[in-house]
């Protein structure tokens, strides 16, 4: 790749070109699995999975997973919280070449069925608490093998579930059966390529179910080690027998899937699973170990985090080596306090489309507030045409980012059309609008698409209009993103109901909260005679966008 402006603030142990090994994604456990094969993989509420162990059961799984007709290619649907079985069932497939499908656990049964037909899942593994969602959904839909575990299955100390526990259909599988009933620890014989599909990540559009980026091995291990060199310059100063990293974020999500558990494989470093981010118990939690070397969070949880009580009682600059934030800008005065108490962090930019990864401030050198930093080494970037997408744009002025390299996915998944709109020539339009400065620093200011990011969740606003329009009472509905101090953006619906009809807010929230996963529900419902229209009868968000963001000036 030729020289680009951003390539001189490299950090001193990042190159602008690496040869990355030609690996699998399972491979990558057995790094650690080798290094340091005694050493406690997953930290579970105090129980532990070592390494040699963690891949021990995964091979179990994926040989259980061939004698039950999976095989490469097919795909494998996770709808799991962060607990070991995800991490077990994930390499498993892996391991075979199947495709790992991504459900997030608090999807409702409407928002999962179009999903699990569009990727054709045969396989789909879930749990206790979301067992009647999934009956309902195979009532609606076909999936050819449902296995179900229990978030307390692999902690020390508790009694294991069985099928008639958890209420299981008759020809529902149990994990900790299946696990139990094979010994074969052979890696399966399967000829996996780079250019294999990996991993279906749902993304999202303005209008539409999500489209699913497909991610290749080569994709994923790239982005595995990429973020491994990045912040390399503080991480290597501890000793690989003591890296701890913390999986607060949803390893159903593509975020924590590379930056916490791949990177984990390849760091020898404990994966503390959360299952759900609490801000007292994580407190509790970073209070109970002497360091934690990597802390991937969302800003949401970083603000949390450094403006606990607690934060000053337990000495926080001294338990956490690495803070980094993703998944939504991050206040400039969160950022001061994290530089005041000494920590290092980082910040940066990544879709699902791009393997979590793109762009991001260097960890010890030149960061820019405001900034979502330097493309990562063997990406390429540029700024085009707002409106035409071609033609880059003078630097300092406004365009359409654009990125390139091997971080960017192979397609979306069976979205042919999607799939040549936004990748041309190997360049993902990225509907994000930045500018770049004269040190090649990139600096989001707008987003061509509408997608709201609460609390490091992207939210289509589309799926939330069509919950709103199912209402009885609604005529006229449309959802935006706005400014919240804690979240970064909320929902607020605007509604125009129908004539005749009386309806509260109350009312609205809580029909939504029976369509939609939780954090997409509006927080904010604002009744209106009318909503402000273009001239062939659209419903103009800008302009509602535009209200909220002049109330806060007045």
């Amino acid at each position: 790749m030729e020289e680009r402006l951003w390539h001189q603030h490299y950090d001193y142990n990042v190159q602008t070109s690496y040869r990355i090994p030609r690996l699998t994604v399972f491979d990558l456990l057995g790094i650690s699995a080798n290094s340091h094969p005694d050493k406690a993989a997953l930290n579970y509420y105090g129980s532990e999975i070592s390494f040699y162990e963690l891949r021990q059961m995964s091979l179990r799984m994926a040989n259980a997973f061939i004698e039950m007709g999976i095989k490469k290619g097919d795909r494998v649907g996770l709808h799991l919280p962060n607990i070991p079985q995800y991490v077990i069932g994930y390499y498993a497939a892996m391991s075979l070449g199947a495709v790992i499908v991504n459900f997030s656990p608090l999807y409702t049964p409407d928002e999962l069925v179009p999903l699990i037909e569009q990727t054709g899942v045969t396989t789909l593994i879930t749990f206790d608490m979301t067992v009647p969602v999934i009956k309902e959904v195979c009532s609606r839909t076909n999936i050819p093998r449902v296995i179900a575990t229990s978030v307390f299955d692999f902690m020390d100390g508790a009694e294991i579930s069985t099928p008639e526990s958890l209420g299981l259909e008759p020809g529902w599988h149990h994990f900790s059966q299946i696990l139990d009933s094979n010994s074969n620890t052979k890696k399966p014989k399967v000829d996996i390529k780079q250019d294999d599909a990996a991993m279906i990540q749902f993304t999202g559009g303005t209008t539409g179910i999500p489209k699913g980026a497909l991610l290749t091995q080569l994709n994923m291990v790239t982005g595995s080690f990429l973020c491994s060199l990045w912040g390399g310059g503080t991480i290597e100063k501890t000793p690989a027998d003591k890296r701890i990293v913390m999986v607060a974020l949803p390893l159903f999500h593509v975020y924590a899937n590379i930056v916490c558990m791949n990177w984990a494989m390849l760091n020898a470093a404990t994966m503390i699973l959360v299952p759900r981010f609490e801000i007292d118990p994580i407190m509790d939690l970073i209070a109970s170990f002497e360091r934690i070397t990597f802390f991937p969070a969302v800003p949401t949880m970083i603000s949390a985090i450094i403006n606990h009580p607690k934060a000053a009682e337990i000495d926080l600059p001294k338990k956490v080596q690495l803070l980094n934030s993703g998944g939504g800008p991050i206040p400039v005065e969160i950022i001061e306090k994290v530089e005041d108490l000494g920590m290092y962090y980082g910040e940066g930019w990544g879709m699902s489309e791009t393997t979590s990864l793109g762009i991001a401030n260097p960890v010890l050198g030149l960061s820019k507030q405001g900034s979502i930093g330097i493309p990562f080494p063997m990406m390429d970037a540029k700024l085009v045409d707002i409106e035409t997408g071609e033609n880059e744009v003078p630097q300092g002025e406004p365009g359409e980012l654009l990125v390139k390299g091997p971080l960017v996915m192979k397609e979306y998944w069976d979205n042919p059309e999607k799939t040549a709109a936004e990748l041309v020539d190997g360049w993902l339009h990225t509907g994000d609008v930045a500018i770049m400065d004269e040190e090649g620093y990139f600096f989001i200011v707008d987003r061509k698409k509408d997608m709201i990011i609460a609390g490091g969740y992207n939210i289509y606003p589309r799926d939330i209009d069509e919950v709103l329009y199912q209402h009885p009472k609604v005529a006229d509905a449309i959802s935006v993103g706005i400014p919240h101090e804690y979240r970064g953006e909320t929902v607020k619906a605007y509604i125009v109901l129908k004539p005749g009809e009386t309806c509260t807010e109350q009312e609205i929230i809580d029909f939504c909260k029976t369509k939609l996963a939780v954090y997409k529900v509006p927080k904010l419902v604002d009744f209106r005679d009318e909503l402000p229209k273009s001239a062939v009868g659209k419903i103009l968000r800008k302009v509602l966008r535009q209200e909220e963001a002049d109330k806060l000036k007045g």
